[in-house]
């Protein structure tokens, strides 16, 4: 697909941060605690669910201490509608621990250390570190993928190099472009039936319009 030229960059970058100025995620969360584990669970999984899931979880787990020790069958029970729970909750539970054991109690805001966590991949630390601490970074989950990949703004073909394209030719400003893109895939560029015309208003960057009119 033909990729974008650096002035269509430029306007995209300016339209995306005009259009979702101070965007934030749509998980709910009151703290660092909370809002890990809501993007651990949101893998997979849509954010309406995971805000379906949370309030009785933290009820039951208000904090990481509380993680650390809960009975696994029971974790389970409490976050059975959302996908791959089984997985999920042994991965909840191996996180609190080590960060009660190795950190402290403190969950770490460095990239390296949250990683090490499990169930902590390097989308789910960045997307941590982009929401609380505002960090510089990109996380490409499937509507930034899907959305980079339309506006052309990458051809790579996993996640990890996409991120690394937006990175690049975005430079600045990256937390709030995960945000826009993020949202921008959710409710316009959809997966199926893109708005491109009612709502779009980076129609005329699309690389792949003629296609779905097509349709």
């Amino acid at each position: 697909m033909k990729q974008s030229t650096k002035e269509e960059i430029i306007a995209i970058k300016e339209l995306l941060l005009k259009n979702y100025k101070n965007a934030k995620t749509e998980l709910k969360y009151n703290d660092l605690y909370e809002l890990l584990v809501c993007v651990m669970l949101s893998a997979q999984c849509t954010d309406k669910r995971v805000n379906i899931i949370t309030p009785e979880l933290f009820k039951a787990y208000p904090n990481i201490q509380a993680l650390s020790n809960a009975n696994l069958e029971s974790l389970k029970l409490y976050i059975q509608s959302c996908s791959f729970f089984n997985n999920k909750a042994q991965n909840l539970i191996k996180m609190a621990k080590s960060v009660v054991e190795d950190f402290g109690g403190e969950i770490p805001l460095d990239e390296k250390k949250l990683i090490s966590l499990a169930g902590v991949g390097q989308k789910t630390a960045h997307v941590v570190l982009i929401e609380y601490d505002n960090a510089n970074l990109m996380a490409v989950d499937t509507h930034v993928f899907r959305t980079s990949h339309r506006l052309g703004l990458s051809n790579a073909k996993n996640v990890t190099e996409t991120e690394k394209d937006l990175v690049r030719k975005f430079k600045t400003e990256l937390s709030s472009l995960h945000q826009a893109l993020v949202l921008f895939g959710r409710y316009i560029c959809t997966a199926k039936n893109p708005k491109c015309d009612e709502k779009c208003f980076l129609q005329n960057f699309c690389k792949s319009k003629k296609s779905y009119k097509a349709k």
